[in-house]
């Protein structure tokens, strides 16, 4: 049974900083694309940043560039997200998502992920 579970989660004012980890089990972690999607109030889900399954490639969305960092630790079966100079606008229900495959692909659909975490939520207070 495969289980994504986010933590480190919680209330900061903006321009702070939060770490969020998704420890993964049940799968063989070196094998997935790992991902981060948010989903605000009354928003579609949306992607925010993916990493390899070696780690070696990464890619943003604009929004969060220079300010988020994707990492993993496949020893720990973990994938991170620090979050640093947060707004407002990054307030939202944080998802760590999981995807098999021999070669790295792009992927911002929600639909071609195959497991999820429950989401973690972050809220920054202006």
């Amino acid at each position: 049974q495969v289980q994504l579970v986010e933590s480190g989660g919680g209330l900061v004012q903006a321009g702070g900083s939060l770490r969020l980890s998704c420890a993964a089990s049940g799968l063989t972690f070196s094998r997935y694309t790992m991902s981060w999607f948010r989903q605000a109030p009354g928003k579609e889900r949306e992607f925010v940043t993916t990493i390899s399954w070696r780690g070696d490639i990464t890619s943003y969305v604009d929004s969060v560039k220079g300010r988020f960092t994707i990492s993993r630790d496949n020893a720990k079966n973990t994938v991170y997200l620090q979050m640093n100079s947060l707004k407002p606008e990054d307030t939202a229900v944080y998802y760590c998502a999981a995807v098999s495959g021999s070669t790295f692909g792009l992927r911002k659909k929600p639909s071609e992920y195959e497991y999820w975490g429950q989401g973690t939520q972050v809220t920054i207070s202006s």
